[in-house]
């Protein structure tokens, strides 16, 4: 049998010996989260009854609709004009109209094809494709694209530099490719096909940027090549011959309402600065196949963690011991379609953001990843973004880390250049760019990531609780200690 839990009481059982007299409080009000209370939520939160929790569904409001209820229940304040919904509108943005075809090839969307920018044409047009290479300004200054279509074959690269590239370059629209692997765009289409809602965002004039995202296979077929000819012009894509296209993009739009939940406890002799604890309680909508993908950990686990924490913290408010300085408490919606509720929190905040003094972010806490699950030690956890902006913030969590929990704390994706791009992947960095010191707590990817295989009975209980518990000590630290971490500028990377 694996060390997963006996390993995490038994460190729980002697630490409680060493630190009783330093902490007693902390270790009270930190036992109450536990493994029992944490699945009755989540067993809410990830049920068919939600669907899935997709943004602006009656789903996502019956799930911030329970989020608030338990804030109220346990006696936390509605800081919202005293309400707890930071309610505003999105819009979907959906293109029943789009065609694109080559030659006379009429390829079909989220098939052969994802249209992956903007435009709202009244009529189609006709365009040479010419290829450009990997997009570089290198290789576009080698093709002359103006009035075409650029194809581009950029594995790895982020669509949307590549479509502004581009068009600064004087094409009137783009076809990319990003990902080699057939099976992985199939996965991708898959979920475009299946947005059927629209994509969501903030209102914003329609920018004429037609951007059309297909496989390796694909782009060499729209040039009559095969996959390895056309990696074999990349030092000189002047080199294919360009290809003939029609397409025309027609745009929807519909508002959408949503709202981020907030709880707010009130500090004592240092109210005026907030210590903000946040997980997204969003997902996505069904899949193609019509089946509900529950999210029972991205992030149902966060989100019930955050609400466990809110009501240790409130547990201690009611027997008389209150922080120092204030806790916001938020369940985020619209993570999933591009950080958008925290997003709207930090461009509407509340509280002022001078004197918000850290974000702990929680976005997948209940499994053991693909890295670790054939591990003999599964007691970890993924803390990303503890140095990024003060020297300090990492200090604080691994002492209480070491007084508390004994996790296996990992930092491998503590970095900006991490492949995966983690760090800009979860509502922490909406905080972080404003030079808000930010933990970003993660339990790792695993294979049934964004599937309807994401269900609670595959969640680690028992070690999820030891997570949440290390995550309300460090909270119990930074609202409670004399000085708030500085951001020193040591590793200053919020803006990037």
């Amino acid at each position: 049998m694996k060390k997963r839990f006996w390993l995490v009481g038994a460190m729980a059982y002697m630490l409680s010996f060493s630190i009783s007299a330093q902490d007693a409080t902390a270790l009270k009000y930190g036992a109450t989260i536990t493994a029992a209370d944490l699945e009755k939520h989540l067993r809410f939160i990830a049920s068919d009854e939600l669907a899935g929790r997709d943004t602006g569904t009656e789903g996502q409001k019956m799930a911030a609709s329970y989020i608030k209820d338990h804030f109220e229940k346990w006696g936390l304040a509605g800081p919202v004009d005293g309400g707890y919904y930071q309610v505003f509108n999105l819009v979907s943005n959906s293109y029943p109209g789009v065609s694109l075809q080559v030659g006379k090839n009429k390829m079909q969307q989220n098939k052969d094809f994802i249209f992956v920018g903007d435009a709202d044409m009244k009529k189609s047009q006709k365009a040479a494709i010419v290829f450009v290479g990997d997009g570089s300004k290198e290789s576009l200054a080698k093709v002359d694209v103006k009035g075409k279509l650029a194809a581009v074959w950029a594995i790895g690269a982020r669509t949307q530099n590549i479509v502004k590239d581009a068009m600064e370059a004087g094409a009137i629209g783009v076809i990319v490719t990003t990902m080699e692997d057939q099976t992985a765009f199939d996965r991708l289409a898959a979920r475009y096909a299946a947005m059927t809602g629209g994509r969501l965002g903030f209102e914003r004039p329609t920018v004429q940027e037609p951007a059309f995202m297909v496989s390796g296979t694909q782009m060499a077929a729209i040039f009559g090549a095969t996959v390895d000819q056309v990696k074999a012009a990349l030092g000189n894509p002047a080199s294919v011959a360009p290809a003939q296209a029609t397409f025309q993009v027609k745009k929807q739009t519909t508002t959408v309402p949503t709202e981020n939940v907030l709880g707010y406890l009130e500090g004592t002799d240092k109210k005026e600065e907030v210590l903000v604890l946040s997980a997204h309680y969003d997902h996505v909508s069904p899949g193609a196949d019509g089946r509900i993908i529950p999210g029972a950990d991205d992030n149902g686990s966060g989100t019930v963690a955050v609400m466990e924490i809110a009501e240790a913290f409130a547990l201690a408010a009611k027997d008389g011991i209150k922080p120092r300085r204030s806790v916001l408490f938020i369940a985020l919606t619209a993570e999933e379609k591009g950080l958008l509720g925290s997003q709207y929190y930090v461009e509407n905040p509340i509280f002022p953001l001078e004197n918000t003094v850290n974000n702990l972010n929680i976005d997948m806490l209940g499994r053991i990843d693909n890295v670790y699950k054939d591990a003999e030690d599964t007691n970890y956890l993924y803390a990303i973004g503890s140095e990024m902006l003060s020297s300090h913030l990492k200090k604080i969590l691994d002492y209480n880390n070491i007084t508390y929990t004994g996790l296996n704390l990992d930092y491998r994706y503590d970095d900006p250049a991490d492949p995966n791009r983690f760090y800009f992947r979860s509502d922490h960095y909406n905080f972080a760019k404003y030079n808000i010191p930010s933990i970003f707590f993660f339990s790792g990817l695993h294979n049934d990531y964004h599937t309807p295989e994401d269900t609670i009975d595959k969640i680690e209980f028992p070690l999820m609780t030891t997570r949440a518990q290390l995550i309300f000590h460090l909270a119990w630290d930074l609202a409670n200690r004399e000085k708030r971490n500085p951001v020193d500028g040591s590793n200053n990377r919020g803006d990037r």
